[in-house]
């Protein structure tokens, strides 16, 4: 797991010699608070193992004692079904809820009957986008939402309003990554970039490609095509499922 931001930001020492007698989740996240009154804290809660304090922050899960003397993180896995619960939980704190998504502003590309959907955020310049895109080609029945996040160069952002501005911005958008031939400079036309890239700091998309499937999971990077289509299948499978 990445270490979280926020501890290069402030440093070990702000977590050790600092006396707290907090005792339930109201008193814990405020002991943090006032121990750490630049992390990004977004929630504390009381988790059945191990006497722990689940806190997340800025998109990382870590964990804490009842009198929030420490902070630490790390995976915990549970011995009995092997499962990762740190990794379960971060899906979870990051899942991004597919029917929040504006559509409107990514580029929609269909194969076959479009009926497993993908949004995408990439950056017409990204090595790793692109080898994605390469084995995409081999996918069929799905509908990929591009939205356009260039956040590598200024180049980036150009080429980026002048493949939305292209006639056919699905084509201009596989030309450029599959075949390095990018739009010649458009006219001016109002594009969703800016839009784009305040909604991906909003939901903390760092980097490119950041996958998102219709059950709401994220994945961070370009994945091997048998672990996509696993997990393709599984979130189809979950967007079916009746609500409870």
């Amino acid at each position: 797991m990445r270490a979280p931001a926020f501890l290069a930001v402030l440093g070990i020492a702000a977590f050790l010699g600092l006396p707290a007698a907090a005792q339930d989740v109201d008193q814990v996240k405020a002991a943090l608070k006032k121990k750490l009154p630049e992390a990004p804290i977004d929630s504390v809660r009381k988790v059945p193992y191990g006497g722990l304090y689940e806190v997340t922050a800025g998109g990382d899960v870590l964990y804490t004692d009842g009198n929030a003397s420490f902070l630490f993180m790390g995976n915990i896995i549970d011995l009995t079904t092997k499962e990762n619960l740190t990794e379960a939980r971060l899906r979870q704190v990051n899942a991004i809820k597919f029917s929040d998504l504006p559509l409107d502003s990514a580029i929609k590309i269909q194969r076959g009957n479009g009926s497993r959907k993908i949004a995408i955020f990439e950056d017409p310049h990204c090595g790793y986008c692109k080898r994605f895109e390469r084995d995409l080609q081999g996918i069929t029945d799905i509908t990929v939402y591009v939205f356009l996040y260039p956040i590598l160069s200024q180049d980036s952002i150009e080429k980026a309003k002048a493949i939305w501005c292209a006639p056919d911005r699905g084509k201009a958008w596989l030309d450029a990554m599959l075949r390095e031939q990018f739009p010649e400079t458009a006219a001016a036309c109002t594009t969703p970039v800016d839009k784009n890239l305040a909604l991906g700091h909003d939901k903390r998309i760092n980097g490119t490609p950041t996958i998102i499937f219709e059950n709401g999971d994220r994945v961070p990077g370009a994945i091997p095509i048998a672990e996509f289509e696993k997990k393709l299948a599984a979130a189809k499978v979950a967007s079916n499922a009746p609500a409870k």
